[in-house]
């Protein structure tokens, strides 16, 4: 026994539900695309306003390091004066434009009566005995001038820090304090650090100035991306709108 042939318009129900849904699928993702179109235009603007920030604050005067820091302050040119407290350096890794080696982080003892880590530059490999550049353990008074940076807690990448190990791949300032007994006496000592500008140091080493400052801006290539994307769903939802239902290639949909 044989079925009756299906009317015209009872085929035609199913595709045309489908194709509604076709179509408001690709009116939200063209919402979706648009929106992050959007968000990364906004990224750029705040990208943009972050570089120009940051240009203003390395090309300041210096002034006295404060006792708090946000991130309002970082890579803001700073002055400390006091003594360094050589004996307890800490080398974290580093790999710079004269290759791999070591920062060297000495705390400054500032006749402010606080004590703040100071980058005083870097040493290669061959240089981290403090012995091999006693010239530069100065013991004196001394005045640094550098970029004050926040601290970098944990480790590097896919490397935690090991303060038992004595093993340091970031400049986690809290805990290196903890590990080189500063603090106490009720000197407070200071969230960040300082990146020692270029002046010479006696013997070479530390090598000082070597910060980059880079930030990634790529938000012009994901919001065209994005917009591009969302230009292709509404594209289709054109194409799906106009197609006569009844079409071969309608049908196919």
């Amino acid at each position: 026994m044989s079925l009756p042939p299906l009317r015209a318009d009872e085929h035609a129900r199913p595709q045309a539900g489908k194709r509604v849904a076709l179509l408001l699928a690709c009116c939200v993702m063209a919402a979706l695309f648009a929106a992050l179109g959007v968000w990364q235009v906004q990224r750029l603007s705040w990208k943009l306003d972050l570089i120009a920030r940051v240009e203003a604050r390395l090309h300041a005067a210096p002034v006295a390091a404060p006792a708090v820091a946000s991130a309002a302050d970082e890579y803001r040119r700073v002055r400390l004066e006091g003594r360094f407290l050589n004996d307890r350096e800490t080398l974290v890794q580093a790999v710079t434009e004269l290759g791999g080696g070591f920062w060297v982080l000495t705390p400054l003892a500032t006749n402010a009566g606080a004590t703040v880590l100071v980058n005083r530059g870097f040493v290669p490999p061959e240089r981290r005995d403090p012995a091999s550049r006693a010239a530069g353990l100065i013991g004196g008074p001394v005045a640094v001038t550098g970029l004050l940076r926040l601290s970098e807690p944990g480790g590097g990448f896919l490397r935690s820090n090991d303060p038992a190990g004595d093993r340091w791949f970031s400049r986690d300032v809290a805990a290196i304090a903890a590990a080189r007994g500063l603090g106490g006496g009720g000197a407070p000592v200071a969230a960040y650090f300082v990146d020692a500008d270029a002046t010479p140091v006696p013997g070479g080493f530390p090598v000082g100035g070597l910060t980059v400052v880079r930030f990634t801006n790529n938000h012009v290539v994901y919001a065209l991306t994005w917009f591009a994307l969302a230009g292709m769903c509404v594209a289709a939802a054109v194409f799906l709108w106009r197609r006569p239902a009844g079409t071969r290639g309608a049908a196919a949909w």
